[in-house]
């Protein structure tokens, strides 16, 4: 069966067919590459400008004198260590906590077949339609006085980290890849004499890597990015993450300051997609075949 292509094999064995189809590609990937990374570039040497360079019109494209301060005045004025560190305590925590609950129940409703699982599925995916600025208000009156043990978890981690577990599409993804996995697998393991926590934890963990990786991205970039719903829960400066912080402590700091610190901010986030991206990939191409 022929396959059609946008260049015909006959035009790409010819000389100038090729050169032209080259001539193309090239281009195009060096226009997408030149989008994507000159934001990029744009920030990290904005903050090595002085603040009247970084002001002036037009602006320009390299800086004048570069000047390092930027980046050292960041972490010492806006106390970035600190922040940082909450961040990672509060996106370390949501992910556990998600990855651990939200494996468990998707596991639950492919493979373990609970009576009214497809009712409970469908009340989970419904939570998809609701906006999630119509939550907030819900979830502080929760969170500021705990039902049943009436305590209040402001300025605490938990806020963060409870309210994540509910998040439907994490869930909907690893039950989707459950689903795929054979029933063969987990008879043979039950033939062994393994348990149903065991077969989870030996079989369907260690082959379910690239969708757990796609769930971890997911998870630890929506609680980085986030700025609302730590803004209301964290009225301690202390204790608040980065994205808050920002904000917060940049009404009397210098521009260049304040892209330095931007900068610092989103190098965690740009190291672990770099880091993970092979997992990312994979966990996609994953979902879309099955076997």
């Amino acid at each position: 069966m022929s396959t059609r292509t946008l260049v015909s094999p006959a035009a790409l064995a010819r000389p100038r067919g090729r050169a032209v189809y080259w001539t193309v590609f090239t281009a195009v990937v060096v226009l997408f590459a030149i989008a994507f990374l000159f934001p990029v570039y744009w920030m990290v040497t904005g903050a090595m400008k002085s603040p009247d360079e970084v002001a002036q019109t037009p602006p320009s494209l390299v800086p004048k004198q570069w000047h390092s301060s930027g980046y050292t005045d960041a972490w010492d004025l806006m106390q970035l260590p600190q922040h940082l560190w909450n961040t990672v305590v509060q996106a370390a925590g949501a992910w556990l906590f998600q990855l651990v609950f939200c494996t468990a129940a998707a596991y639950a409703l492919s493979k373990l077949k609970p009576a009214f699982g497809k009712v409970i599925l469908g009340g989970i995916l419904a939570t998809l339609m609701v906006p999630a600025q119509a939550l907030v208000v819900p979830k502080y009156l929760t969170v500021a006085d705990l039902p049943l043990i009436h305590t209040s978890l402001l300025n605490d981690p938990l806020a963060i980290w409870l309210p994540a577990v509910a998040n439907a599409f994490n869930l909907y993804l690893l039950k989707r890849f459950f689903d795929q996995i054979p029933r063969d697998v987990l008879e043979a393991a039950e033939i062994d004499g393994a348990g149903k926590l065991r077969t989870l934890w030996s079989i369907v963990l260690p082959m379910s890597r690239p969708v757990l990786g796609v769930v971890s991205i997911f998870a630890l970039v929506a609680v980085w990015q986030d700025f609302l719903w730590p803004l209301m829960v964290f009225s301690d400066t202390g204790k608040q993450p980065i994205s808050v912080a920002l904000v917060q402590l940049s009404q009397n700091i210098q521009l260049t300051v304040l892209i330095a610190a931007m900068v610092i901010a989103s190098i965690p986030m740009v190291a672990l997609f770099l880091v993970f991206q092979r997992h990312i990939i994979a966990g996609i191409s994953a979902g879309s075949t099955k076997g």
